[in-house]
């Protein structure tokens, strides 16, 4: 039997659907991103942890990040292609499965060199996850509403900020930072079992193979957009992945403290994700913008109120939910520019902001190897999300010029 067969085996689609109501499925979804929140981010909580147990800089630590991201980079299109011909569901299946053996990997790893490679394996159903998860939950609900059914989905990701980073980052500190891993491994296996339990069966689209998701690369919409995510995301990425050395260092929070801070920003992220999809349903370019513009004035703001206890801690909550705001509105515009290959470009969409998150790491942990200090990565954060503003504003140009041609992105 099939791995399709078996997602599909049971009671019918359409029972299925009334059995389980969209928020049910796009919750289930939820899960999944909870998980992946928790394990994409935590590394930076309890990164002081795992630089003195595996022997090595606070930089070189800085690399385990920059090698999760780089696995959502190949993973992502990777895994997307190759699952083309997939039923969604079973699609999905597969990926939280691949999320939990990575995790155990991570968890397991008995050096630097194997949990450098154990992150980059644990990225890679990363992005895929995401864009196929996008695809569904925008088809269990009305058109108008799809920013904020992604923006829903996207939701454990942003609590993953209040609840799972802090709780495991205080995990970490108590029991050792494997056990944040292992924390996520369970947590991806709930992911699946909701996942199987509640998420409808979403055959692929007719004709739907590695050829017919190409078709996304040929557009030079998708391009832009995903090199405005690239950029203007690394900024949020230079500033967070030394958030605990910054505030520990630079605002003088204690070690305990930390987990306090990492939930505010949190909340903040859940604020912007919620605000940031009804912003993508009135306009996508607006949103965008809006977003952009938030950061760089967020991380100016911090290069001052780093050296402030309650300052910091504010600026961080701030830079939860600017950093947030533009993401929906970027999913939604790969889906609306990439026509039959929404699989892929929904996907491509993470791999872009995980390159970002490599970008950031790796430009943040420069400066700072530099002898420039930890504010130092809020001045390069800035100039990268103002690079991102520009690109975006070519995108948007383009656009217009050849709206003659093809339906207007905006």
């Amino acid at each position: 039997m099939s791995l399709d067969a078996l997602t599909r085996s049971g009671p019918s689609v359409e029972s299925e659907q009334r059995r389980s109501p969209a928020w049910l499925s796009i919750g289930s979804l939820a899960i999944g991103g909870f998980a992946i929140g928790t394990t994409e981010f935590v590394s930076m909580g309890v990164l002081p942890q795992i630089a003195a147990d595996v022997h090595a800089t606070i930089p070189a630590a800085g690399h385990l990040i920059t090698a999760y991201a780089l696995g959502v980079v190949v993973g992502a299109p990777m895994l997307a292609m190759l699952g083309a011909r997939l039923a969604r569901k079973t699609q999905l299946l597969l990926l939280i499965c691949g999320i939990a053996v990575g995790n155990l990997l991570s968890a397991l790893a008995p050096s630097y060199d194997t949990l450098l490679v154990a992150r980059f394996l644990s990225g890679l159903p990363h992005g895929a996850y995401f864009g196929v998860g996008g695809v569904v939950a925008a088809s269990l609900v009305a058109p108008e509403r799809r920013g904020r059914a992604m923006s829903n989905m996207m939701l454990g990701l942003t609590i993953a900020n209040i609840v799972g980073v802090p709780i495991s980052t205080l995990l970490g500190q108590s029991l050792g930072w494997r056990s944040t891993y292992w924390a996520v491994t369970v947590i991806a296996a709930v992911t699946a079992i909701a996942i199987a339990r509640n998420v409808p069966y979403v055959p692929a689209h007719d004709g739907a193979n590695i050829r017919s998701e190409l078709t996304a690369l040929r557009r030079m919409q998708v391009w832009l957009t995903l090199i405005t995510g690239a950029i203007g995301f690394g900024g949020f990425f230079a500033v967070y992945s030394y958030i605990t050395p910054t505030l520990t260092e630079v605002s003088h929070y204690k070690l305990v403290a930390v987990p306090i801070v990492l939930s505010l920003f949190g909340v903040g992220m859940t604020i912007g994700n919620v605000v940031g999809g009804r912003l993508a349903d009135w306009s996508i370019p607006g949103a965008i913008y809006i977003g952009l513009s938030s950061v760089i004035a967020t991380l100016l703001v911090f290069t001052h109120t780093a050296h402030s206890l309650i300052a910091a801690g504010a600026t961080v909550f701030v830079l939860g939910g600017t950093g947030s705001l533009m993401i929906p509105a970027l999913q939604t515009r790969l889906m609306d520019a990439a026509h039959h290959g929404q699989n892929l470009a929904g996907s491509l969409n993470h791999s872009a902001l995980n390159l970002a998150n490599a970008l950031g790491a790796f430009l943040g942990g420069l400066v700072i190897a530099q002898g420039y200090g930890y504010t130092a990565p809020a001045v390069v954060g800035a100039a990268l999300a103002t690079g991102g503003i520009g690109v975006f504003t070519v995108a948007v140009l383009t656009a217009r010029r050849t709206q003659r041609a093809a339906p207007s992105l905006g």
